[in-house]
């Protein structure tokens, strides 16, 4: 069994893009069953600047314990993140900053934007910070452009013809994810 952590990286409170995280959770979980897939949401833990590295949960502020214990248990991640400028979010840089290097650990990439890009731009930025957090990359990535067209208020899809990109990035993810650990069970 493997723990996955789907990391929903808009900070807005009216994030678009935590609708395609939520939806991920419940595809992995209805298909994925027998692990254990969390979501965790920057707007739901005020880090603030880098001040130490939390290398272990006992090191670890009592208010961040329980994400401690979820980042430094996790076996895999997916990055759900809008694009900003052409790049990631600074809440996803300044999570991942907070603890130690994500040594072969599998990453999911996932951009979304109400545009026609889908973040694509915001790709190639996050296919340089996975391998600095010493993380493998899953080649099979989630581009989702027009968003606000592919998933409802709800988390639900509303486009049915984007169903086939979410099943081939979450089967690729998978099969790296369990590669990675030696867990046959996927």
């Amino acid at each position: 069994m493997m723990n996955i952590e789907i990391v929903s990286g808009s900070p807005r409170s009216a994030s678009i893009t935590v609708r395609i995280a939520h939806y991920l959770q419940q595809y992995l979980q209805q298909h994925y069953g027998s692990h254990n897939i969390g979501l965790i949401d920057v707007r739901e833990w005020k880090l603030g600047q880098l001040d130490h590295v939390f290398n272990t949960v006992e090191n670890t502020p009592e208010a961040f314990k329980p994400l401690a214990k979820r980042m430094l248990q996790a076996n895999a991640f997916i990055i759900v993140t809008p694009e900003y400028n052409g790049s990631y979010s600074s809440e996803i840089k300044n999570l991942f900053d907070h603890f130690p290097k994500q040594s072969r650990k599998a990453f999911g990439l996932c951009t979304a934007s109400v545009g026609a890009l889908g973040g694509a731009r915001c790709t190639q930025t996050l296919l340089l910070f996975v391998p600095a957090l010493f993380g493998i990359a899953s080649p099979s990535l989630l581009i989702v452009p027009g968003v606000d067209k592919k998933f409802n208020e709800q988390s639900e899809l509303i486009d049915p013809a984007f169903e086939k990109q979410i099943h081939v990035f979450a089967t690729e993810f998978m099969w790296l994810a369990a590669t990675l650990t030696n867990n046959p069970n996927i």
